[in-house]
């Protein structure tokens, strides 16, 4: 499985630009940065864009992870420590599990197929470009470096493959005698691309191999990894993981030391 690599800004950092302005309509959206922003007080990862990332793909799983089994693993203690109040955490948990739900209904599968070709993954980024990246150098939040580290949809990837980490029984590679099982590996590499260094030698030659005359613009690199997305919910309709099979116990002889461990005989204990 191809994994995303780089640094990972701080939320002062991946916070300093603005979201595109349409995202702030959404009450969904805007519930969900106001406790994504307070995460980030206790946790400097969990800035919106890298917690948009990790819930979409938990989202594209072929299982429906509820998000009670994500939060601790997306989260760790921060979720606790930043809503220690038990309605503060219920309100969390509801702004939560509403992006959730949000991105499940653009990812569902039969809407996906119905029209492929259409771009039902709408994700939180922050917007990077020459501009603001000087800015923040300006402002005195990172040096030049720092700044040239940060591009559209970089750390959505990031949270993205945590996720896939996180969740490696649900997210297994191809296997290897599929025949489509190289188009799974181009599908994560093509969101991993967020993620790559632009001037690195990586990313030169991911993007030789579907822009032959200019290298792709940041928009065309976010929506194809969107459709990456899509077509990834899509896979495992036709490739589910195999599942290991369960193996019933041996049952003990009637004479045999009972397994509770009580020390009676089998046949005078759970084998009455």
């Amino acid at each position: 499985m191809n994994a995303a690599g780089g640094p990972e800004p701080s939320a002062e950092l991946q916070n300093s630009a603005e979201p595109a302005p349409t995202e702030d309509l959404d009450p969904i959206v805007q519930a969900f940065d106001g406790i994504c922003q307070r995460l980030g007080g206790f946790d400097d990862t969990l800035h919106t864009e890298w917690v948009d990332g990790y819930l979409t793909a938990v989202a594209a799983s072929w299982r429906a992870i509820p998000l009670e089994e994500a939060l601790p693993l997306m989260c760790g203690e921060a979720f606790g420590r930043a809503f220690a109040d038990p309605a503060d955490e219920a309100a969390a948990f509801q702004a939560l599990e509403g992006r959730l739900n949000q991105l499940r209904a653009g990812l569902e599968p039969e809407s996906l197929l119905e029209d492929s070709d259409q771009l039902r993954l709408a994700p939180l980024m922050q917007v990077w470009d020459d501009t603001t990246r000087q800015q923040v150098v300006e402002e005195g939040l990172g040096t030049a470096e720092d700044a040239a580290q940060l591009h559209t949809g970089a750390s959505w990837a990031l949270g993205f493959f945590r996720a896939l980490e996180d969740f490696a029984a649900d997210w297994p590679d191809a296997d290897p005698d599929d025949e489509h099982a190289e188009i799974y590996g181009e599908l994560l590499e093509t969101v991993a691309a967020l993620a790559m260094d632009p001037r690195s030698d990586e990313f030169r030659t991911f993007a030789a191999k579907g822009w032959k005359e200019a290298d792709p613009t940041r928009d065309e690199l976010v929506d194809e990894a969107c459709f990456a997305v899509q077509d990834l919910r899509i896979w495992w309709i036709d490739h589910p993981p195999k599942r290991t099979p369960l193996r019933a116990a041996q049952t003990p002889g009637r004479n045999d030391p009972c397994p509770c461990g009580s020390g009676r005989k089998y046949k005078k204990c759970h084998g009455a």
